[in-house]
């Protein structure tokens, strides 16, 4: 087990982010945190960056369930980044006012082919790679729902709401919710074709599963957050809630609904 005060910085090996990152490891040395190099030793591990850089950190390490993730931004503050890297000395009085609590997100599963299974922070995305619309068969639990003509589909966690979910319609969801969303990309919808056109949620009980018709657009593409899968011929996708959560700080006065309303309102 790492110690609890093992710190790794996740970051793009660029000049610039080096010389930002030098200042938060002495910061981080100065209050006893021991820098590791290695992400399997840390019990904290902080992306520098974005929200898509947070994505990453998740993603390339593993979706720990036993270390906490923090997002510090280089930019505009995000939904997953509560601290600003040019901002230091706010970030330690946070920290040692207890200014900061844990949150829990959920996370789905995907299993592709009933053989390799992803995780996803934010959202899975199966889309037509070719000018021809995608065809589905959209189960939910044993239960055929509808057959999905269209560009594609987007199953968004709720933090994920608020990104490509959000931009197809899709409902923002408090993250207090363990459920996922169900959102079309341009579906076809006329006398012969029909879909619910509306984005739909399910619970942490459900399994979603999207079976693609082999008529010829048989390679669609997969996305997995901010990542496309390399695996082309995929012919079934199995999705659900599992008890996976990951833990991030956050500032107590930056709720998730202060976030949706400083990025929208």
């Amino acid at each position: 087990m790492p110690n609890r005060r093992n710190l790794f910085f996740f970051y793009k090996e660029t000049e610039e982010l080096r010389e930002k990152v030098e200042p938060l490891k002495e910061l981080a040395s100065k209050y006893d945190f021991h820098v590791v190099d290695d992400p399997k030793d840390a019990s904290i591990i902080a992306s520098i960056g974005g929200d898509g850089s947070f994505l990453q950190a998740v993603r390339k390490t593993g979706f720990r369930e036993d270390c906490l993730y923090v997002g510090i931004s280089t930019g505009e503050l995000g939904f997953y980044c509560d601290f600003h890297i040019d901002n230091l000395p706010e970030m330690v009085e946070n920290i040692l006012s207890e200014g900061i609590e844990v949150r829990r997100y959920p996370t789905i599963e995907v299993n592709v082919n009933d053989e390799s299974s992803f995780f996803c922070l934010n959202e899975c995305t199966i889309r037509s790679s070719i000018i021809k619309t995608l065809v589905m068969n959209v189960h939910v639990e044993d239960f055929h729902f509808e057959t999905f003509r269209g560009d594609g589909l987007i199953v968004s966690t709720p933090t994920g709401s608020t990104a490509y979910s959000k931009s197809v319609s899709g409902a923002v969801v408090d993250p207090k919710l363990a459920c996922m969303q169900v959102s079309e990309i341009a579906s076809l919808n006329n006398n012969h074709y029909r879909t619910l056109g509306s984005p739909f949620l399910l619970s942490d009980e459900r399994t979603l599963s999207l079976e693609v018709v082999q008529d010829g657009n048989d390679y669609p593409i997969i996305g997995i957050d901010n990542e496309a899968l390399s695996i082309q011929h995929a012919k079934k996708l199995t999705i659900r809630i599992p008890d996976k959560r990951i833990k991030t700080v956050k500032l107590k006065d930056n709720s998730f609904w202060h976030k949706v309303q400083r990025s929208f309102l």
